[in-house]
């Protein structure tokens, strides 16, 4: 058994996906990893340990897909999606996902970023593509109008999603995905959690981690995009990752 994107750690064991990965990481044959800190998480915890069938744990470090997606897609995405489709400009709006649960289940945590993002709407138009879980949880905290001074829009498929990220000034999200693609387009990142997988987007000044703290998430907006990317050291690969990791199968 393969595992992409193995040796990712965010260290918070309430996130259900963390308890997989570290799952998945163990019984797995051969372990591809996207990024150097992947593979450090790993050696860090022991691994490669030795399988029951198929002898010990192979590590390999293969780049990240999701950076081949964003590679293959985005010029399609900007010839057959038009900002227009919303009434959006280029650089003219900041661009937010909320849908984990750690924030939406808690409606202190949820009503202070949504505070915060209507704080920045005053400076800067705030698009939010709607999560089912997010609406149906203001519904039930009867909180919608927290929503009132942000363009709620429903949820949009993977080109239209790139369009408004490549598009737009600034991106906060509490989605571990956005927080990379953000740094792939090279759109500044305000992340709306305690922690994250992806610390090679925070280590580069690129990514803010502010937690659900309202004054956190304000103060981050004026700095946010500091940091510098290099594409000498640009830590998710080459946009080759899918042919290294049917390399490995082969």
């Amino acid at each position: 058994m393969a595992h992409v994107e193995a040796g990712l750690r965010s260290y918070n064991p309430d996130m259900p996906e963390e308890i997989n990965r570290i799952l998945t990481d163990r019984v797995a044959t051969l372990l591809l990893c996207p990024t150097h800190t992947a593979v450090d998480n790993l050696h860090r915890e022991g691994f490669p340990f030795p399988t029951p069938q198929r002898g010990k744990q192979r590590i390999e470090q293969v780049g990240d897909v999701m950076y081949d997606a964003v590679l293959h897609y985005r010029d399609r995405a900007r010839k057959c999606v038009s900002l227009a489709t919303w009434g959006l400009t280029d650089q003219g709006y900041a661009l937010c996902t909320l849908h984990r649960q750690e924030n939406t289940d808690d409606p202190a945590r949820l009503s202070a970023i949504l505070a915060a993002l209507r704080d920045i709407a005053r400076e800067l138009p705030v698009v939010l593509p709607l999560h089912p879980r997010t609406r149906r949880k203001l519904e039930q905290h009867g909180a919608l109008a927290l929503l009132d001074r942000l363009r709620v829009i429903d949820p949009l498929p993977y080109l239209e999603m790139q369009r408004l990220q490549m598009s737009a000034r600034l991106i906060l999200t509490d989605s571990g995905c956005m927080q990379k693609e953000a740094y792939f387009h090279g759109v500044p990142c305000i992340t709306l959690r305690d922690e994250t997988e992806w610390m090679e987007t925070v280590d580069a000044g690129w990514n803010r981690l502010t937690g659900a703290n309202q004054a956190r998430i304000v103060g981050a907006f004026p700095a946010a995009g500091a940091g510098k990317q290099s594409q000498a050291h640009f830590p998710y690969g080459d946009g080759c990752a899918a042919g290294r990791i049917l390399d490995c199968l082969a």
